[in-house]
């Protein structure tokens, strides 16, 4: 199967000629690029709220359409499944078309749904809504992160990521609290109604504030884009610079580029320089949904908590994953630099360096640079405080030990899930840089797949074997995840390489 390109010089990607190196990567300053983050990560809070939000009414739901919880539990499962494949339409159509056109369509999309679900009159309707829902909203993951990628450099882009991150996070722990307590106040029904204002609002916001960022529409930022839409009412935001900059030239395949690649996704997935390490991700993340999944019954259950209380204890989980997003952007940074400086001084004593003129940024950011080492390097102790996190949790709520213990590994995996995701993704737009929506619906799509099918299968296993052996058995996969890890650190390199040479 045909790999898509690998690592370029990410100051070429926007263009091949020598004008390129006289003007800046992208032409925001870090005030800008703050704000750009802030409101990407403020449209990717709407697939964790959408998610999370509806954790705490499962059984609510459950009485009031006369379903069981098993069938309420398959409308996560739908949801999950149609996050992991709606990214890889909206993903591609980001990166031909733009990022701008690609959030107005999401938005309206689950705009619509959120509104359908709020008058919701059977079981029926709420499982097929539920996918819509997750349709509009799975792909603001993807092409925030893909806007993140178009404005900044590998070197601070492990940094921005993080923000990123903590921000689109936000949810997983306000969520569950804000929909408990509007559920025990107002019914199930208002959740949707709150979304459906939330999502009027931000869309006013996104339209209005948004530059497009795409690079072959707008080069680093200074191109006027033609397409209507690519534009934005507040442009005196973008010229704020002092220093005037010429309209850069696109890259001569741009029309290539146009072209809406639906299959990029999958092919970015079944590649060798991604496989081994999308896989490590996907299993480490549906063992974290199987474990929140099961919170809301179990601690129902065996606790006797109420909605509001089980949304909660969701506070643990969201702070763990906010926190260690922030923590670890910073870290995958300090190791770039760290990486870049030893490479840059190897480079110097073996005297295969040459003197140019372009930005040192340029001059290293190639295939030859040690990627798996700069980004990597954090994954196997991630995972391993996961797994006994994850051990932990299951046979402390087998044996109704105090609540407080279960809560607190809650906030430790998602601590090191979160991490484990903006790592990967993060390594995923350095080696796919002209597919940075594509790269990141490829982690959606797998990681959502796997994650529906663990979580419909969840409470089935519990019922059979008990909540400990249930956890004790997704542990002993997620060791076994491992190899993936080790394979791509052993031979990601050699790959990247190989497939750089394939295509010159």
């Amino acid at each position: 199967m045909a790999v898509i390109e690998n690592e370029k010089n990410e100051k070429n990607e926007a263009h091949s000629n020598t004008t390129f190196v006289a003007e800046p990567y992208s032409i925001f300053d870090k005030r800008q690029k703050a704000l750009i983050v802030f409101i990407a990560a403020t449209a990717a809070t709407f697939s964790g709220f959408a998610s999370n939000i509806y954790f705490p009414s499962l059984a609510t739901i459950s009485e009031d359409l006369g379903v069981s919880v098993e069938l309420v539990n398959l409308t996560i499962t739908s949801y999950l499944i149609f996050q992991g494949l709606a990214p890889s339409v909206w993903g591609p159509l980001s990166d031909a078309k733009g990022r701008r056109i690609t959030y107005f369509c999401t938005f309206l999309v689950f705009l619509g749904a959120c509104v359908g679900l709020a008058e919701t009159p059977n079981y029926a309707v709420l499982i097929v809504l539920r996918s819509v829902q997750s349709s509009g909203s799975a792909s603001t993951i993807a092409v925030g992160s893909a806007v993140i990628g178009d404005i900044t450099t590998r070197e601070e882009r492990g940094g921005y990521m993080g923000i990123f991150q903590a921000g689109l996070l936000a949810p997983v722990a306000v969520g569950p609290v804000i929909g408990g307590a509007i559920a025990n106040s107002l019914g199930w029904r208002a959740v949707f109604w709150f979304l459906a204002i939330y999502c009027g609002a931000f869309l006013v916001v996104l339209v209005i504030s948004l530059p497009e960022t795409l690079r072959t529409v707008v080069g680093n930022g200074s191109a006027s884009p033609s397409n209507p839409i690519a534009r934005y009412p507040l442009t005196l935001y973008q010229k704020t610079t002092k220093t005037k900059f010429t309209p850069q030239t696109l890259p001569p395949d741009a029309a290539k580029k146009a072209t809406i690649d639906i299959a990029g996704p999958i092919r970015i997935l079944f590649s060798k320089q991604a496989a081994p390490v999308v896989i490590f991700l996907a299993i480490y993340y549906a063992v974290w949904q199987m474990s929140i999944t099961a919170v809301s019954v179990l601690f129902s259950e065996l606790y006797g908590l109420s909605e509001t209380q089980i949304g909660l204890t969701f506070i643990a989980n969201g702070a763990g994953s906010i926190i260690g997003t922030l923590i670890t952007g910073k870290i995958l940074d300090t190791d770039y630099k760290r990486v870049k400086a030893k490479h840059e001084a190897d480079a110097s004593q073996s005297g295969s360096e040459t003197e140019t003129d372009q930005p040192r940024e340029v001059q290293h950011d190639d295939v030859n640079f040690p990627l798996e080492t700069a980004r990597l390097r954090l994954l196997p102790l991630l995972a391993l405080i996961q797994c006994a996190s994850i051990l932990t949790f299951g046979w402390t709520i087998q044996y109704r030990v105090h609540i407080a213990v279960p809560i607190v590994t809650t906030f430790i995996t998602g601590w090191m899930v979160v991490s484990i995701v903006s790592i990967v993704t993060t390594y995923l737009i350095d080696v796919f840089p002209h597919h940075k929506a594509a790269s990141s619906a490829t982690v959606n799509l797998a990681r959502c797949l796997l994650a529906a099918g663990g979580t419909s299968i969840v409470t089935p296993i519990i019922g059979a074997v008990g909540v400990g052996w249930t956890f004790t058995i997704t542990v002993a996969v997620q060791l076994l995840a491992l190899v993936g890890l080790a394979i791509q650190w052993r031979f990601g390199s050699k790959w990247r390489v190989e497939a750089a040479e394939a295509k010159r």
